[in-house]
């Protein structure tokens, strides 16, 4: 195959800078050796030539079928090698003390020393300076032994300015980091054996097709704790450290496990395919761009594998293409840690290249990783984002914020550059379950209780307008997402979003009637995005709708309330927004969002979520904290004048929602509301009650079944929709045989179906 470029020869050397990091890159692609400062004496040797020439750097980086990184602290070691072999070699005034060997007294024994002299300060310092230091202890105590024993007067006073040059080099020496560190290893030291740097210098080694470095070491002294593959090539390994509340969550992608051949056919075939600068236009559907250089960089390593005679199969053909698409088009290795449905969200602060990738565990809370991403790699991920999002990232605008969409995950990322950020870029990922989250689901995760979803199913079909509150990591827009699946199909939908998070998607593969619109981020200027209040305004002329808003951060608020005021008769109308209590929603609706305080009695109900911490602070969980209703008889202050009543309120020592002695009265406005707009229930709260206890009953029956049968698929969007219909079907169907809907049958014939369609599910299974 042609090279690409001119080949260079071995040890050119090229300064970069890339943020705060100045990188020394050596070229070593035809050198004939693993480059290695800690088992090559040679590459230590050219290494320090080339540090005393080029001055100060904080990274090296040998270059060859792999990338070799040295860190800061590693590369500290050797430079200060390389100015002390500088000061010796063209400062000669700092051996001035070698004066006397010109002295007629001590020429016979001058050629010696000076010899020994010139050996340790030549290239022993530089392919073996702890060697170098050796020597010169050990040539000192002999040569005081020999002096001790000499009866020579003459060789004695020479001595002594010999063993003082020794001293003094030796001095020098010990003041490097190197020398320093190697202490405790020297006894017994030989000279070009390199066991001792071993200890000291470990690279992190990448394919050079990656700017991301991954530390493929397990740590030495990690407990390991778990274990997981998130494919069957990729190794997740969780770590528990002695010095550090956090795990370690070390990540083994496969492309760090690619043979030599399989590697060079992928970075011959991503520098083919780089030739070719995605456009914003086929950004804009990432989905069909991906599928294109899918294809293309498949059939480029075919024919490459053909072209070397290689036997590769088809599935090994495959992981190299994705690979391939990873590090052109998409995002290297955050793709993989989101791909783990573990991961909840992944932080990467600046400046780039010092710090590791922070992560959010489903099992193991905060995390940190063992991949740290560089400066190139943020600035690459920042240009793809502008392409897919359409929004600027610039001085006059530090912050985007926009989604994406990769196979296997979607995530809500968050970006803050300079001057807002004035050490670089830095990143928020935030993944999003790969189907949608359902009332069940939470039930068997503990953050509600089946009773709170059956309160919640029934102020869902009564068409109240809800406010989902909570702290950040709360789970709010899951959710909402949650609601958008207890909705009933017959509904039209419209979503309405700043960043493109609620599971619409998969609710319209489901068979849902649902709209979504994207509007402009309440931080972004300068786009073409329609205003939020005017995207909330627009669904008002849209007709009778179910109207699900992303998030309530701004202007948009005073909208929102008129869609309520308007449409929470006709159809629910949802929303989330940060507050920490009922009372915290109300302050930031009327004090920062100025919505009127009469508007703000629109809110029917108000359902908090908030994360739950252990005593010891190492553990979180996610609990929906209280369902509230808001009632409408207040003038001033709703938490003065009772208008807020709680319907179920959390209770730490029993870890789930308790009712309310309201709700156990019946004393609450809202759902006898919602009754009386039903002929069956109209002044009778028994039935009410009743009906609010069977919809509790069915999701923890379901969730029941899927435990006995181990079967988690009867708790995923698709079937919890199924289960919803047919509760629909048989209450209606019931009403109309006996006048009422009688509870028990209809739970005993929804229980009857729940059965056969659970065992024709495992027949089709089986076949």
């Amino acid at each position: 195959m042609a090279l690409f470029g001119e080949t260079k020869k071995p040890f050119t050397y090229d300064v970069l800078r890339e943020g705060e990091e100045t990188i020394l890159l050596i070229d070593l692609e035809q050198y004939n050796q693993i480059p290695s400062l800690e088992d090559d004496p040679v590459c230590m040797s050219r290494t320090v030539d080339i540090l005393a020439e080029a001055g100060n750097v904080t990274k090296i980086v040998y270059t060859q079928k792999r990338n070799y990184e040295y860190d800061y602290n590693q590369v500290l070691m050797v430079q200060e090698i390389a100015k002390l072999y500088s000061q010796l070699t063209k400062k000669r005034d700092l051996l001035s003390y070698t004066n006397f060997l010109a002295d007629p007294n001590c020429s016979r024994w001058a050629a010696r020393w000076y010899a020994i002299i010139q050996e340790t300060i030549g290239d022993l310092l530089k392919r073996d300076p702890i060697g170098a230091y050796v020597e010169l202890k050990r040539a000192l105590r002999d040569e005081k032994i020999k002096s001790d024993r000499s009866l020579d007067q003459a060789y004695s006073q020479c001595s002594k300015k010999f063993a003082s040059v020794l001293q003094f080099l030796m001095s020098l020496m010990e003041k490097t980091k190197i020398i320093e560190a190697a202490k405790p290893y020297l006894s017994g030291y030989k000279v070009n054996e390199r066991t001792v740097y071993r200890r000291l210098f470990t690279p992190d080694i990448r394919p050079d097709f990656m700017f991301t470095k991954l530390m493929a070491n397990f740590p030495s002294d990690g407990e390991e704790i778990d274990s997981y593959n998130i494919d069957r090539n990729t190794e997740v390994t969780i770590f528990e450290l002695p010095d550090n509340v956090q795990y370690l969550y070390h990540l083994m992608p496969p492309e760090f496990k690619l043979s030599e051949e399989k590697y060079e056919i992928v970075d011959t075939a991503r520098k083919i395919m780089a030739e070719h600068k995605p456009t914003r236009q086929e950004f804009i559907d990432p989905e069909r761009m991906r599928q294109v250089f899918y294809n293309i960089g498949s059939d480029l390593i075919e024919e490459l594998v053909n072209y070397r005679n290689l036997k590769v199969t088809s599935a090994e053909i495959d992981e190299m293409t994705k690979i391939l698409v990873r590090y052109t088009v998409g995002f290297g290795l955050i793709e993989v840690l989101l791909q783990d449905e573990k991961v909840q969200d992944i932080t990467i602060n600046s400046p780039m290249g010092e710090n590791p990738m922070f992560i959010v565990h489903q099992d193991y809370a905060d995390c940190k990783t063992n991949i740290v991403p560089t400066f190139l790699e943020a600035e690459s991920w920042a240009s793809k984002l502008r392409l897919i999002s359409g929004r600027p990232l610039d001085e006059a605008n530090p912050i985007l914020d926009t989604e994406l969409s990769i196979p296997g995950a979607n995530a809500r990322i968050a970006v803050v550059a300079p001057p807002l950020n004035p050490s670089g870029l830095a990143y928020a990922f935030r993944r999003h379950r790969d189907k949608p989250w359902t009332l069940p689901l939470y039930i068997k995760n503990k953050m509600m209780n089946p009773l709170a979803a059956g309160i919640l199913s029934f102020l869902i079909d009564g068409s109240r307008s809800m406010l989902i509150a909570g702290t950040r990591s709360a789970g709010k827009t899951s959710l909402l997402g949650a609601v958008l699946v207890e909705l009933m199909r017959k509904y039209r939908v419209i979503t309405i979003e700043d960043t493109l998070e609620l599971p619409t998607d998969s609710l319209r593969k489901l068979g849902y009637n649902i709209q979504s619109l994207k509007i402009a981020a309440a931080l972004t200027r300068g786009t073409s995005e329609v205003p939020a209040d005017e995207g909330i305004r627009a669904t008002l002329r849209m007709g009778d709708s179910a109207l699900i808003i992303g998030e309530i951060r701004s202007k948009e608020a005073l909208a929102l309330y008129e869609a309520m005021r308007i449409g929470a008769l006709a159809n629910i109308v949802a929303g989330t927004i940060h507050g920490d209590s009922p009372y915290g929603v109300f302050d930031r609706v009327v004090n920062d969002l100025q919505v009127p305080r009469t508007s703000f009695k629109a809110t029917d109900v108000i359902v908090v979520a908030n994360p739950v911490r252990s005593a010891d602070g190492l553990h979180r969980w996610r609990r929906v904290t209280q369902i509230t209703e808001v009632r409408k008889h207040w003038e001033e202050d709703p938490l003065v004048e009772k208008g807020f009543v709680d319907l179920m309120k959390y209770d730490s020592k029993k870890d789930e929602l308790q009712t309310s002695e309201e709700l156990i009265n019946g004393d609450s406005e809202i759902l006898k509301a919602i009754a009386g707009n039903v002929k069956e229930w109209a002044g009778n709260w028994d039935g009410v009650w009743d009906n609010i206890t069977l919809r509790a009953k069915i999701k923890e029956t379901l969730v029941d079944f899927s435990a006995k049968s181990n079967n988690p698929d009867l708790l995923e969007a698709d079937f919890v929709i199924q289960s919803n219909d047919q509760f629909h079907k048989l209450s209606e169907k019931i009403k109309e045989e006996v006048g009422t809907p009688d509870s028990k049958r209809i739970f005993f014939e929804w229980n009857e179906w729940l059965k056969r369609h659970v065992k024709k599910m495992d027949f089709h299974s089986k076949l």
